[in-house]
Parts: C-alpha cells; structure tokens; sequence
C-alpha cells in the first residue's frame, strides 16, 4: 500500500474527528445560550413567596422504610404543627388573600372541609373487612385526589390506605426536595401495613392515580423481579404515568441557574398564586425530573420481570385514561404496558373526545384519531372505548373488544357526552360530578368549588391562570367507572 493509501483512512477519521468536536462544541453553545436565556427569564415575573421557600423536614426514605404507619402518621402530624408556624410568621400582609390556601380563614383554606384531606388517612368499613385497598395519589397532588375512591372500596367492605407521598399536600417548596427515594420508601412502608391488616386472609388491591400509578406498579413489579411473593390480587389504574413527555427527562438542565441565589426562580417551572387547598399550583423543575426517573425505572422493573419470564405473576389490571393528556404521554399507556400483559384478564378504558358534529372539526386529529386504529385489533386483554354513538348523537356508548376476540360489542352506558365538554383531561377521572371541590354539581359546605368556575372576559384580567381554569375537574363517566371498579371486588 502506497503512503497516500495508507495516509486516507487517518485522514477521513481525522475529517470525523473534526466535525464531532464541533458537533459537540455547537450542542454545549446552544445548550448555554438557552440556560442563560432561562436565567434571564427567571428574573422577570412574580417574586418567590414563603411556601416556594420553606422547606419542610420530612423523614428520609430509610426512616420511612424502616419505621411503620403509627410512626408515619406521629411524624406527619409534627410536621404539618411545624410547618403552620412557619408560613404564620413568614406571610405577609399581601399574601393574606381570600383565594391563598394558606390563610386560614380563606375560601381556599384545608380548614374549610371537613377534614384535613392533606394527611394520610385510614377508612375503615363499617362491617367485617372484606379485603384492603392502597390509594396512592398524584404528583403535586395529595390524599384528598383518593377521597371518592377510598370512600367507594370502604362501602364495599375495604379497610381503604391513602399515605400522603412526601412533599405533598405541605408546601410547593417541599417537591425542590423530596423525590422518589422517598415516594418509593412511603409506598413500601404502606404496603407492610396493608399485609398486616389483611392477616393473610384478605384480598389487597392498590389504586393508583397518575404518578401514583406509576409507583404501586414499580413497587409490584420489583417484588416480582426479585422472586418475593406478590400480595396483590388486582391493581386499579387512573391516568397512570408510564411515559411523560421528553421535556421532563432533561428539565434538569432548566434548573441549574437556580445554584446562584439571584436566578432562584430557575428552580420553578410555574410560579402560580396557590388557590387550590389540596393541589400544587406551582410547579418545580425537580418534580418534572423525579416523574420522568420514576417512569425510567418502571420501565427497567417490567423488563427486569419479562427477562425472569414472570409476566405471568403480575396482577390483573383495570386502568381508565383519557384519549387526550397533556400531563402523560395516552397511547403509552396501550403500547409500552398493556400489550406487554399475559392474558389475565386485564382490560384498558379509554375515554374518548366528544366527535360531535360541532366539536370533532376543531380537535386536532394527530392527539384524538390513534384509537381508531387501536379497536381494530385483537389483544391478549380487553380494549374499552368510551365516547359518542355518533357525530348526531351524544349517547355516550362503550365500545369493547374482548380478549382475543373478533369483533366490537357496543353497548349503553346510561350516559350523555356533555355537549360543553370536548374531552376529558389527566386530573378529571378521580372526581365525580358532586366533588365538593372539583366537581360540576359540589356537595357540601360553602368552599372554594373549582369545577363550577366557568368564565368568560378579557384577556389579562384574571388573578389567576385561565388555562387552569378551563381544564376539566371532573369526571363525567365516573359513575361507569365505579361500576367497573366493584366488578373487581368480592362478592
């Protein structure tokens, strides 16, 4: 080989060489002109308040773990006594406001309920118990999400457990910490407590919504991967988080202007007046990044079970999601957990869009249309769509392949799709109509009720986020999925 031959290979790999560095010097250069633009950013905008700046102390995740419920709940009541003292002397006299849930004589206040729905609570039946059920709620979110459910398995004869995840229902400042080492060692520690009330007799189910669905199954599904036996007969998911969107696996980088004291506000993603009692309205960077690792290791959990070829010992599962989710990623939902299930019975609900004559024109067909396509095909598990019988009628019908089955039975459901509502959203399905809160029709005392606030004006003029306003609260079919939800209780 000539000295040019041999010269050629080093300089192509030379050329390589070259546009990666500059490849990768270009993906560091837009990478700094978009933190720095985000630090710059921070600084405009409405200050940081006292619950964006307390942090609460919570337990760490091995004094959770290794402690039990009675310690759990003797710790959650010290910190709520401590944190009340906190805001008291830390608010100001403009943030004594008739909408801020943290005053307490306030519309917004938990205290205007009749109870402190933030806390871990227990519901214990009023006859012999029949099984047990572990509620846990969402990101951002706290217990009070469970209430309705927690009330419907206690009706039925479940001692019902709705542990609050760490960082909730306290303060938004307390997400900048808390994360899924701890959500994880609360569920953990929930989960002894409900083996050791069903005796090893009684059935347990776990009931999981949003990020809470997420970790009931990661929890069972890493008991499986590890050869421990499985207590749970059935697991009930709503608007479960097993995929977010791409932004929260890097939103990480969104927040590192945060470590200079002047850009604090990177550390926040919405920085939202906090008029919900029992929600987060603001929302930080670290919260987006947790989800996305507790959907991470989800997924590595369910491939860690198929690689020990023990799919089959997973549980029955019955999850409702709405065909459009800005929080979740739907279709994930049927593609990277459902069609990796055994055939055992598990079926998934969809709620559709209402494809009214007048509505189904201005959805956007890219988000509303995959499921078209999903009905058309036979599965190991039932497939349910819930929606409109047709663009002239607003009947609401559920439309349900069976397991392996060759056709779609359609069927009634005693319903009308609400011809102001397009769709339903991530928060709406835990709450039905009379949600003293977020329901159309509340029930109860005189309180902030968000799910009657429908306003028309000017741009601008709101204290508060239109956009929050606008999402639908409430769940329009939840009576249906009640319904589907005892069919899985004992008789």
């Amino acid at each position: 080989m000539t000295e040019g031959n041999r010269s050629w290979p080093r300089r192509v790999l030379g050329a390589v060489l070259a546009l990666a560095r500059r490849s990768v010097a270009t993906v560091v250069l837009v990478v700094l002109v978009l933190v720095g633009l985000r630090a710059w950013h921070s600084t405009q905008g409405p200050p940081l308040r006292p619950w964006h700046t307390i942090v609460p102390a919570e337990l760490d995740s091995d004094a959770i773990v290794h402690g039990d419920w009675n310690a759990w709940m003797a710790a959650e009541s010290r910190l709520f006594d401590r944190l009340h003292r906190d805001l008291q002397r830390e608010m100001e006299p403009a943030d004594r406001t008739p909408i801020n849930r943290y005053e307490d004589g306030s519309f917004a206040s938990p205290l205007a309920f009749d109870r402190e729905w933030n806390r871990s609570y227990i519901l214990d039946p009023a006859i012999t118990p029949r099984g047990v059920a572990v509620l846990l709620h969402g990101l951002s979110d706290s217990p009070y999400s469970m209430r309705s459910l927690a009330a419907l398995y206690r009706a039925n004869g479940f001692i019902a457990i709705v542990p609050r995840m760490p960082g909730h229902g306290t303060v938004p400042g307390a997400l900048t910490h808390e994360g899924r080492k701890e959500w994880e060692a609360t569920v953990e520690m929930t989960m002894v407590e409900a083996r050791r009330r069903t005796g090893g007799r009684l059935p347990l189910h776990l009931v999981g919504y949003s990020n809470g669905g997420a970790l009931g199954l990661l929890h069972v599904a890493r008991r499986i991967a590890a050869g421990e036996r499985n207590d749970v007969q059935r697991i009930v998911l709503l608007s479960p988080m097993i995929e977010v969107n791409t932004f929260a696996r890097y939103a990480g980088l969104a927040g590192l202007p945060a470590y200079f004291g002047r850009y604090a506000k990177t550390a926040w993603l919405d920085l939202l007046p906090e008029y919900n009692p029992f929600k987060y309205n603001s929302f930080p960077v670290r919260a987006a990044r947790e989800s996305y690792l507790v959907t991470s290791d989800l997924q590595g959990a369910m491939d860690a079970v198929a690689q020990r070829g023990a799919m089959d010992k997973l549980p029955p599962i019955l999850a409702f999601q709405s065909v459009v989710d800005d929080t979740v990623t739907a279709p994930a939902v049927m593609t990277r957990l459902f069609d990796r299930l055994p055939a055992n019975g598990s079926e998934l609900v969809l709620f559709d869009v209402h494809r009214g004559r007048m509505l189904d024109p201005i959805l956007r067909p890219g988000v509303t249309a995959w499921t078209h396509e999903a009905l058309k095909v036979s599965r190991r598990y039932t497939f349910t769509v819930i929606g409109t019988a047709s663009e002239d009628d607003a009947t609401a019908v559920a439309r349900s392949r069976p397991a392996n089955a060759d056709g779609v039975r359609t069927r009634g459901i005693g319903a009308r799709y609400p011809e102001d509502i397009y769709s339903l959203s991530h928060i709406a399905l835990p709450f039905p109509a009379d949600d003293p809160l977020y329901g159309r029709d509340p029930s109860g005392r005189r309180v902030i009720q968000l799910g009657r606030i429908a306003v028309r004006g000017e741009r601008n003029t709101l204290a508060v986020s239109q956009d929050s306003l606008d999402r639908l609260t409430w769940n329009p079919f939840y009576d249906e999925m009640r319904k589907r939800i005892e069919e899985t209780l004992p008789p």
